[in-house]
């Protein structure tokens, strides 16, 4: 008797055994909750891929109000990269630029500013005025600026972007944005140029105004008070218009991810923080970014009819991959493909080849590989060159 109910309960417990197994086995993955937010217009996009991790009504047109000011970085920073304009260039404020409203730094008429000092009143305290002055200064006017402004978000494909001035100070209609479009120039500014977290992580910090009445000190105060709320703040710009209502455009990073958050006409500035922390929380908590770090294998590849027997390839550009669905990255695979015959001429830049990777039979994508060099076509002439230096030299 002593037996049976030995065996009922070794017979039961290896049920309940085999059932918590078959649970393991079959429950699905549990991922973060979606953000519970207050504004009706967001996006989170991951910064090295572009990917949008979340979105809601990311393609309305609304105003941005100063979040227009990252577009005006954008071409303040393209300037100096051409070599148009320097960081330590003087910047003589016209009677225009004094006249802005708004968020300003009180320039005054006549007032000689640097373009590094006008570039942190822009993206520490939102200087109006500072904005102007640095449009007028690239490009002569705002209104040639603000030309340029539509010109460059058509160029980053900005569909439903049309900008009127370059602060946002403006109500016009005609001066509208989407928090995808947002994303869009947010991410081309910090990518292009990262060295503009030299000026959104500043919270505090004075600059001299020097008049004809003398000099007097101005302590520039960050408008983002997400540097002080969340730790892994990094900017980047925030507006606020009776139109505009309260948006941001703010970026985090923590690890080796990088995250924008977009939230647009929210009711306070304290729920528009709230909205990009809720982002920010949910996008570090299902983000897992794959980075292919290992060499090409191969410095050169063979090619056909030029002098050179060989030239020089690499990968274009790293790859990277963001996954928010708990993909093993061990399992993932790649493989090297290039052409069987490459042959001259041969441009810089050339595509060659290409890296695919997939993981358990899901491509993620591919990189291409390209000539590092511009190899021309060889003439008759050439091969006479290469025989009489092959056999009688």
């Amino acid at each position: 008797m002593r037996q049976i109910r030995c065996f009922r309960i070794v017979r039961s417990l290896l049920a309940v055994f085999l059932f918590a197994c078959i649970i393991i086995h079959v429950a699905p993955t549990v991922y973060a909750a979606a953000p519970t937010l207050n504004s009706s217009s967001v996006i989170l996009m991951e910064e090295t891929t572009g990917q949008v991790i979340y979105e809601v009504n990311a393609d309305e047109r609304r105003s941005p109000a100063s979040i227009t000011k990252v577009m005006t970085m954008i071409l303040v920073f393209e300037a100096i990269e051409n070599g148009n304009i320097t960081m330590t260039d003087e910047v003589v404020t016209s009677a225009h630029a004094k006249s802005m409203g708004g968020s300003q730094v009180f320039l005054e008429e006549g007032e000689i500013q640097t373009v590094e000092t006008l570039l942190k009143c822009v993206a520490v305290a939102s200087g109006n005025d500072a904005s102007v002055a640095l449009a007028e200064f690239v490009a002569g006017t705002e209104e040639e600026f603000v030309v340029r402004m539509n010109e460059k978000a058509t160029e980053l494909g900005m569909d439903n972007t049309h900008f009127v001035d370059c602060c946002g100070l403006t109500d016009s209609p005609e001066h509208y944005t989407t928090a995808r479009d947002i994303a869009v120039m947010s991410r081309y500014l910090i990518h292009n140029y990262p060295e503009v977290y030299d000026f959104t992580t500043i919270w505090m910090e004075d600059i001299v105004h020097s008049t004809n009445q003398g000099d007097s000190v101005f302590t520039l105060s960050s408008t983002n008070k997400l540097l002080k709320q969340y730790p892994y703040t990094t900017g980047l710009k925030t507006g606020f218009t009776s139109t505009a209502k309260y948006c941001v455009s703010a970026t985090a990073q923590k690890e080796n991810i990088s995250l924008i958050a977009v939230v647009m006409a929210a009711e306070t500035s304290d729920l528009r923080n709230q909205d990009a922390i809720s982002l920010f929380n949910y996008g570090f908590s299902v983000s897992r970014l794959y980075q292919d770090t290992r060499s090409l294998g191969c410095d050169s590849l063979p090619v056909k009819g030029a002098i050179v027997e060989e030239i020089p390839v690499a990968c274009k550009e790293q790859f990277s991959y963001l996954d928010i669905t708990g993909m093993d990255f061990a399992n993932v695979e790649r493989k090297v493909m290039v052409q069987e015959e490459i042959e001259a001429p041969i441009q810089m830049g050339q595509v060659v080849g290409e890296i695919v990777y997939t993981c358990d039979g899901k491509q993620l994508g591919s990189v291409p590989i390209v000539s590092l060099a511009m190899v021309e076509k060889a003439g008759i002439w050439d091969y006479y060159g290469k025989l009489f230096s092959k056999y009688l030299l």
